[in-house]
């Protein structure tokens, strides 16, 4: 196969691969880029394999950073952009499941490719397009199928973070695990505790922001690897739960663990202990605890101006999107709306803080401020005063009496 028309990254690209081939060496463009442009996908990285040792990449090009230079990947820095050029490799044995015991660079592109995980990925195509298939990865991106490079076993032996990759593409792609490699995943799920929670995190994202995620989902279940997911042990109910709905669509990583938690019924301690576990932002954290609480409201219907404020719109939208999901969503349009509609978006809007009220009524620091202040700020955001500094001043000054 040829493909005509390059995508610009690759025509862009061109000339570092010429620089490899004019030293004596073969270069390819490989993996994740050349399969999603078989596919006709938008691609990102544009990666580069050679038979050329690190040493003698570095002697071609004026401007390298060695990035990875034990497994032999040397970043070239060219016309302002960088690419990742790694030498040709066979990996030994791999005790951990997930790192080889040591790496052998050697001059052969098929060698290099047979070590890949899935046979959509084993792919390499050369600077006029023409693709390099030695695996059937074509066929396979043809016929919508997900299958190891040679022996399944073997591939999730090498790093059995494999495994969720293999879940994690039938869900991107909306393909089909070739039933081999599928039992290949149920016989080896149990490796998938020696992986770091942050690697396997990566990969349950994806799949549940995937084309397909329900089929993912089923292969997540049907081959235990849920079990060997941070405190997933007992969700099997939970996935099984989200495999019923309809139209199981998820737009952010937000919302995918917001579901997760209001489906488990969560507190907010539990939401945190979950997202602890798997290694999450504190942004992250606080999005999915506030949001999870928000898709209760809205289901009960006790939604008001005061949850509209503190929630935020971006958490708004990230429980609404849950919400929506579980069959009783706001309209967006009126979310929209009613946020817009607020008087203040943030405390730092009002015509008073801290400093004004020490000034102007002379009121020491201290928990009495701070009480005052949010009281202000609620009946701000409810309507009840408007948001004058006269206003408002006078407010605190009768809210400082009535606490004396």
């Amino acid at each position: 196969m040829i493909v005509t028309n390059l995508p610009a990254e690759f025509e862009e690209a061109k000339e570092v691969l010429g620089a490899i081939q004019q030293a004596g060496f073969e270069a390819y463009f490989v993996g994740g880029s050349v399969r999603d442009t078989v596919l006709k996908f938008k691609i990102h990285d544009v990666d580069i394999a050679t038979s050329a040792y690190p040493s003698e990449v570095k002697k071609i090009f004026k401007k390298t950073v060695d990035t990875g230079i034990e497994h032999g990947t040397v970043t070239v820095l060219d016309h302002g952009r960088a690419y990742e050029i790694t030498t040709f490799r066979t990996e030994s044995t791999y005790q951990d499941f997930r790192r080889p015991d040591h790496v052998e660079f050697v001059r052969s592109l098929k060698e290099d490719l047979k070590r890949r995980d899935l046979t959509i990925n084993a792919l390499a195509m050369r600077p006029d397009g023409e693709i390099i298939d030695l695996f059937n990865g074509l066929r396979d991106l043809k016929e919508g199928n997900i299958r190891a490079v040679g022996i399944a076993e073997k591939r999730f032996h090498e790093d059995a973070l494999r495994m969720m990759r293999a879940v994690r593409f039938a869900s991107q792609l909306d393909f089909a695990i070739e039933k081999n490699t599928l039992e290949a995943i149920r016989h080896n799920a149990r490796l998938l505790q020696n992986v770091a929670v942050e690697r396997i995190h990566v990969e349950w994202i994806k799949l549940l922001l995937g084309k397909n995620p329900k089929t993912a989902l089923k292969d997540f279940l049907v081959t235990d690897l849920y079990r060997y997911c941070p405190l997933f042990a007992d969700k099997k109910a939970i996935f099984e739960k989200m495999l019923t709905f309809e139209n199981l669509q998820i737009g952010s990583e937000d919302a995918a663990w917001t579901l997760l938690c209001y489906l488990s019924n969560f507190s907010s301690s539990a939401v945190k202990k979950m997202l602890r576990a798997w290694k999450s932002s504190n942004d992250l954290i606080d999005n999915v605890t506030i949001a999870t609480g928000v898709v209760d409201l809205i289901e009960q219907q006790k939604m008001n101006t005061w949850i509209y404020y503190k929630s935020g719109f971006h958490r708004l939208e990230i429980a609404n999107e849950v919400a929506t999901i579980l069959g009783f969503g706001i309209d967006h349009a009126v979310l929209k709306e009613n946020y817009a509609a607020l008087p203040i978006k943030n405390k730092h809007e009002m015509k008073i803080n801290g400093g004004t009220l020490i000034k102007n009524l002379r009121i020491k620091p201290g928990p009495q401020l701070g009480r005052v202040l949010t009281e202000i700020e609620h009946m701000v955001v409810t309507g009840k005063l408007e948001n004058q500094t006269a206003v408002l001043l006078k407010a605190a000054k009768k809210q400082f009496e009535m606490e004396e």
